[in-house]
């Protein structure tokens, strides 16, 4: 990997590539930083125990316990994607025609994305300022009414289109994926502040009996984000190879290959996709809890979406496994597989062409996106639980899932700069 990174830092085009990347994350750490006007933020940190507040202040690189620009970060464009993507599938008759059209329709259906961002951020930043500013003693905000809530909404409304925007920009210019991206850098800038809460608690003030116990629990949890960084990065990087035969005999090609199959096709998708999906009803939740906050729905409601609480947490599970299957299928189409199979002349032994190997491809899915979702699941959820049982600090128990995309989203940078190796690689040799 770090061969990987230091040859690509010696071609111009990709330097270029890595170097906009940079700057864009530098930016985007500057917004961060920059408060919210009319607010208190220091008055937050009563909020550290709070587990929609905690989620949102991982995966927005602590902006949302500066109550900066990019407090929302990019939770809404992602709840949107999903909603997009799901209405897709043959709900709205519009949707599914843009999405047979290529490029255009791509464009097209990227436009209705934005639009949902932007209404989506508007309710929610609105359901957290006023949600959270309810439970802060004495509130956060400085003049508490609904023209402060819409002001202070449309800011971080604004924040979250231009954080959007960097993350495309990236994409098309820069390396990786660009929403991956900022979350990546934003749980990233938190590992500093993490070591120093974990010292300060298991080492400052604490006397020489208790010292003991101390290092033996960082010494277990090192051992344990070294367990999880292998098994993660295995699993990964795990994939089944599916031999393919040729009809057809050309010059030069092989008579087989493969065609490789992830165990975990979907990558980290589905971890952020449930983060979100469980935050923004959470969020927009805020906006009732004080007419309905003692209503036996509101406190229902709470616990479904407190990934923290039993019923949250298994659905918080049950939508990784969900989004699992849903986003393997999405990157690995069965159907098209098949077909362009057809068209290359090219079959898998012992299954019969089109219908036959569609099915074959779908079913062999199924079985790894099986394995790929529990090992996503219980990655995601053993460190809340270990949190629950132990009372550990509240940040650990998203340690999981923070891992989960700081390995996956790293894993698949370094896979895209050694594409863009080989490419040029293969660019040089035919210019010659």
């Amino acid at each position: 990997m770090l061969k990987i990174v230091k040859d690509a830092f010696k071609v111009k085009e990709i330097r270029n590539k890595i170097f906009f990347t940079f700057l864009i994350l530098f930016a985007f750490r500057i917004g961060a930083s920059v408060t919210v006007p009319g607010v208190d933020a220091k008055k937050l940190v009563e909020l550290s125990s709070n587990s929609l507040f905690t989620m949102l202040n991982t995966v927005s690189g602590s902006s949302m316990e500066n109550f900066s620009l990019f407090a929302m970060g990019v939770s809404p464009y992602i709840t949107a994607s999903i909603v997009i993507q799901l209405l897709q599938m043959d709900i709205v008759p519009k949707f599914v025609e843009w999405s047979k059209q290529g490029e255009v329709g791509r464009k097209k259906l990227n436009q209705a994305t934005r639009y949902l961002t932007l209404a989506l951020a508007f309710i929610q930043s609105f359901g957290i300022t006023a949600g959270f500013n309810r439970y802060v003693s004495l509130g956060f905000v400085k003049n508490a009414n609904v023209y402060s809530y819409i002001s202070i909404g449309l800011i971080l409304t604004a924040g979250t289109m231009l954080l959007t925007w960097m993350g495309e920009q990236i994409t098309e210019k820069g390396i990786g994926n660009g929403v991956s991206m900022i979350i990546f850098a934003g749980i990233i800038s938190r590992l500093p502040k993490g070591i120093q809460q974990i010292y300060s608690t298991y080492f400052v003030r604490i006397n020489s009996a208790d010292l003991w116990k101390s290092i033996l629990f960082i010494v277990l949890l090192i051992i344990a984000i070294l367990l999880i960084v292998t098994v993660v990065t295995y699993v990964q990087q795990a994939e089944r190879k599916i031999p393919i035969q040729y009809t057809k005999r050309v010059a030069g090609a092989p008579q087989s290959s493969y065609l490789p199959l992830k165990v975990n096709a979907a990558g980290v998708i589905p971890v952020i996709f449930a983060s979100s999906l469980i935050s923004t009803p959470s969020a927009i939740l805020q906006l009732f809890s004080n007419s309905h906050g003692e209503e036996g729905w509101y406190k229902i409601l709470s616990q479904v979406f407190n990934y923290s609480t039993l019923l949250g947490g298994t659905i918080y599970t049950v939508l990784i496994v969900a989004f699992t299957f849903f986003y393997a299928f999405v990157q690995v189409n069965p159907e098209k597989v098949a077909e362009n199979l057809q068209k290359q002349g090219s079959y898998i032994p012992s299954v019969r062409p089109g219908k036959g190997t569609e099915d074959f491809i779908s079913s062999l899915l199924i079985r790894l996106s099986t394995v790929g979702s529990i090992f996503l699941g219980l990655v995601a959820v053993l460190p809340i639980i270990a949190q629950k049982l132990w009372d550990l600090p509240q940040s650990i128990g998203l340690g999981g899932t923070s891992l989960l995309i700081v390995i996956g989203v790293a894993l698949e940078t370094v896979k895209q700069l050694e594409g863009l190796m080989m490419k040029r690689q293969y660019t040089g040799f035919i210019n010659k």
